[in-house]
This record gives C-alpha cells, sequence and structure tokens, in this order.
C-alpha cells in the first residue's frame, strides 16, 4: 500500500514541483531568509535538511569549528553561524556557492564559503562538528544540480569522503549524516568500514514517502 501510495503521490506532485522550482524562490526558515536558484537544493520541499537541522539544533553550537559539507541553499551554515559557530560551507556547484555568499550576507552572519568536491580545496583542519546531507541515488552526475542527488553510478562519493574524512576531525569531532530508505545503505556502511569509520542512527523520522535516519560517523581506529 505505501508503494502504491508513494507512486500517487510522485505522479502528481513531482511534475508541480519541477515547474515551480524552475525559477529563483524565496524561502524563511524562522528568521533566516533565503533566495533558492533553480540549480540548488531546496530545503522547503525535502526533508532531509531540516531533519538534519532540528538535530543539529540541540547540540552546543557556539565557538565551535563547524563544516558543512555539500552545503546546498546554506540553511545549515546560516542557521550554525547564527548560533555562534565558526562555519565553513562547501559545495561543488558554483551556483550554490555564490548564492550562500550572498544569503549569508543578507542575513548577517560571516561563513567561509568554500567551492569544493568534497575536500579537495579545504584547508587542513580539524572540525569540531561536520554535517552532511549527500547527494544518495546511484548515477553519474552530469550537470551542476546533478550533485546535490546523484553519487556515481558505484557509490563514489562515499568511498571518497569516509576515505578522506579523518583528515579532518580530531577524537571529539561529532559528524552526523543524513540518509533515507532507499539509499544503499549496505554499500554505504561498507564504504565506512573499509576507512575505520562506523555509522549508528542517532534519529530517524518517518513520513508518508519514506523514512529519514541521521547517523552519527565514528572513528573506530
Amino acid at each position: 500500500m505505501n508503494t502504491v501510495i508513494k507512486n500517487i503521490v510522485t505522479r502528481t506532485y513531482k511534475p508541480l514541483l519541477v515547474k515551480y522550482l524552475s525559477k529563483t524562490r524565496m524561502y524563511r526558515y524562522k528568521d533566516i531568509r533565503l533566495n533558492i536558484a533553480p540549480q540548488v537544493f531546496h530545503p522547503g520541499f525535502f526533508f532531509s535538511t531540516q531533519l538534519l537541522l532540528g538535530y543539529i539544533n540541540t547540540l552546543q553550537l557556539d565557538k565551535k569549528n563547524f563544516l558543512e559539507l555539500g552545503c546546498g541553499s546554506g540553511l545549515i551554515a546560516i542557521a550554525a553561524a547564527k548560533k555562534g559557530a565558526m562555519v565553513t560551507a562547501t559545495d561543488i556547484n558554483t551556483i550554490a556557492v555564490e548564492s550562500l555568499k550572498n544569503n549569508s550576507a543578507q542575513n548577517d552572519v560571516v561563513i567561509e564559503v568554500i567551492l569544493s568536491d568534497l575536500f579537495l580545496n579545504i584547508p587542513q583542519q580539524q572540525f569540531d562538528i561536520i554535517a552532511i546531507n549527500p547527494p544518495y541515488y546511484k548515477k553519474q552526475p552530469v550537470t551542476a544540480g546533478d550533485y546535490a542527488w546523484y553519487c556515481g553510478e558505484n557509490g563514489q562519493y562515499f568511498s571518497a569522503l569516509f576515505s578522506q574524512l579523518h583528515n579532518y576531525i580530531h577524537a571529539d569531532s561529532i559528524i552526523l549524516m543524513v540518509l533515507f530508505d532507499g539509499c544503499d545503505m549496505a554499500m554505504i556502511h561498507a564504504f565506512a568500514a573499509k576507512n575505520n569509520f562506523v555509522l549508528d542512527v542517532v534519529y530517524s523520522k518517518k513520513n508518508l514517502l519514506e523514512e529519514n535516519f541521521i547517523f552519527k560517523i565514528t572513528k573506530t581506529a
């Protein structure tokens, strides 16, 4: 029954959403105002960003060295900066990077915004908190907007993520990643284990279409 409902909702809702998101839209989250370009992941229509942000808001952020890896709209980065975190935000999408520079200024916060494929262009440092809302689907990205959705046909995003992550953390770093039940969980856990990381669910929430999970990533050796 859930599959039938999901198919019906997808067929009716998705075309309307695609049309709406074909233009730059203004989005408000509490006291944060964002202009979201069509090529940038919109946090208002997908559950993952707000779920991860809700969990992050329970943490002590003041004076923490905070990284949003693959920031998209930058909602999480801006929210963390408003709570006193020293924020770095990155994305592989040039449009997302330029949009966040404008949106951070509009929201009166200071964020170091870096154009980067994962950690490639991030200066070597240790972050206290890392927030990751990764691309989920196993397909090769082609356009700038694709990188918000597709992790490569063989999960290359996750392979690179876990092979590089240890260079940017310390023993007490908090690393959080949001995934949903349509991900190839076995593949992601395998890439993590290969690089001596484990993923533990710290929060989950289910809606009509899917179940989302927040994982805490821990170094094992």
